[in-house]
C-alpha cells in the first residue's frame, strides 16, 4: 500500500470531514424542504438517477486531471472499466445498494419530520460498527463502543421533540417513513463497509473505483424510473417538477457521494458516521431559522454528548500508538537480559 495516500495530513482530514458536515447538513433540510412546499412534486427516483449521473462525470473529470492526458485516461478506462467485468460487478453491490438508500431517503423524508429521521437515521452508526468488525475484522476497544452509544444518546436528545409546532401542512405516513429508515439505516451500515473494504483492498485509484460503482448506479437507478414511476414520467416528462432547490439537492447529492468516498478512503466509515451526526447540529439550527423549531435543554445537552463522544472515539489509537514504543523497550531489555 502506499503510504502516501493514507497518511493524509490531519489538516486535510479535518477539511474533508468538515464540507461532508455541511453538505450532509444542507442536504437534509433541503430535501425535506423540496418535499414538502411545492405545490408540484418532482419524482424522487428520477432525482436519484440524475444525481448518478453528475457523479459519473465529476469522477470522470477527476480521473482525467488525475491521469494527466486524454491518452492514459482512455487508457485506464479500458482496462479498469472494460476490460474489467469481474471488477464492475464487485462494485454492482455497493451500488445497488446506495441506489435503495438514496430512494429510501426521499421516501422517508416525505412522510417524516426531519427532526425525527435525523434522529432514527441515527441507528446507521452502530449498524456501521457492526459491520467493520464483521467484515473488516476490526476490534472495537470499550471505549470506542461506549463513545458510539453515547453519540446515539447525545443525538437522541438533540432532536427529541425539537418543535411544539411545524409549518408542513401535507399528508405524511409515519409508519411508510419509518419503514423506509429502517432500509435505509441497514443499506447504509453495509455498502459503506463493502465500499471500504474494496478501496482499501487494492492500490486502484478512487476515482477508478467510482466510476465503477456509478456506471452499475445509473443503470440499476434508470430501471427504479422505469419500475415505479415509469408510466407517469412518460406522461408527463423526466424533468416534471424540478425547480432550481431540486437541481439543488441534486447537486448536494452527488458532492456529498464523492466526499463520502473521500472520507472512507483516508479515515473510515465510523468517522463518517461521526461527521453526519454533527451535521444533525447544524441542520437543526437552519430548521430553527427555516422551520421555526425551537432550542431545548435536551437539544443543548445532546449536543455537548455528541462532541465528548467525538473526542473520545479517537482516544483509544492515540493511546495505543504511545503505549507500544515503552512495551517494545521492555521486551528487548528483558531479550538482552537472557
Amino acid at each position: 500500500m502506499a503510504p502516501g495516500k493514507e497518511n493524509v495530513s490531519l489538516l486535510l482530514k479535518l477539511y474533508y470531514l468538515m464540507v461532508m458536515t455541511l453538505v450532509a447538513a444542507t442536504y437534509t433540510v433541503a430535501l425535506r424542504y423540496t418535499r414538502t412546499t411545492g405545490t408540484v412534486l418532482y419524482f424522487s427516483s428520477t432525482a436519484v438517477c440524475i444525481a448518478e449521473v453528475i457523479k459519473l462525470f465529476l469522477s470522470l473529470g477527476i480521473l482525467a486531471k488525475e491521469t494527466g492526458s486524454l491518452s492514459k485516461l482512455l487508457t485506464s478506462l479500458r482496462e479498469n472499466v472494460l476490460g474489467s467485468p469481474k471488477e464492475l460487478f464487485k462494485l454492482s453491490v455497493p451500488s445497488v445498494v446506495y441506489a435503495i438508500q438514496n430512494n429510501m431517503a426521499f421516501l422517508a423524508l416525505s412522510n417524516l419530520d426531519a427532526a425525527v429521521y435525523q434522529v432514527t437515521y441515527q441507528l446507521k452508526i452502530p449498524c456501521t460498527a457492526l459491520c467493520t468488525v464483521l467484515m473488516l475484522n476490526r476490534t472495537l476497544s470499550k471505549l470506542q463502543w461506549f463513545s458510539v452509544f453515547m453519540l446515539c444518546g447525545g443525538v437522541t436528545l438533540v432532536q427529541w421533540k425539537p418543535a411544539q409546532a411545524t409549518k408542513v401542512q401535507m399528508e405524511q405516513s409515519p409508519l411508510i417513513g419509518f419503514g423506509a429508515i429502517a432500509v435505509a439505516v441497514l443499506c447504509s451500515g453495509f455498502a459503506g463497509v463493502y465500499f471500504e473494504k474494496v478501496l482499501k483492498s487494492s492500490d486502484t485509484s478512487l476515482w477508478v473505483r467510482n466510476i465503477q460503482m456509478y456506471l452499475s448506479g445509473i443503470t440499476v437507478t434508470l430501471a427504479g424510473v422505469y419500475m415505479y414511476d415509469g408510466a407517469q414520467v412518460i406522461e408527463l416528462g423526466f424533468f416534471y417538477g424540478y425547480t432550481h432547490y431540486v437541481w439543488f439537492v441534486i447537486f448536494l447529492s452527488s458532492v456529498g457521494g464523492l466526499y463520502t468516498s473521500i472520507v472512507v478512503k483516508y479515515t473510515d466509515n465510523i468517522m463518517k458516521g461521526f461527521s453526519a451526526a454533527a451535521a444533525i447540529v447544524l441542520s437543526t439550527v437552519a430548521s430553527v431559522i427555516l422551520f421555526g423549531l425551537q432550542i431545548t435543554v435536551p437539544f443543548s445537552f445532546g449536543a455537548l454528548l455528541v462532541c465528548i463522544s467525538i473526542y473520545l472515539y479517537g482516544l483509544p489509537r492515540q493511546d495505543t500508538m504511545k503505549i507500544q514504543p515503552v512495551e517494545t523497550k521492555v521486551s528487548k531489555q528483558n531479550l538482552v537480559n537472557v
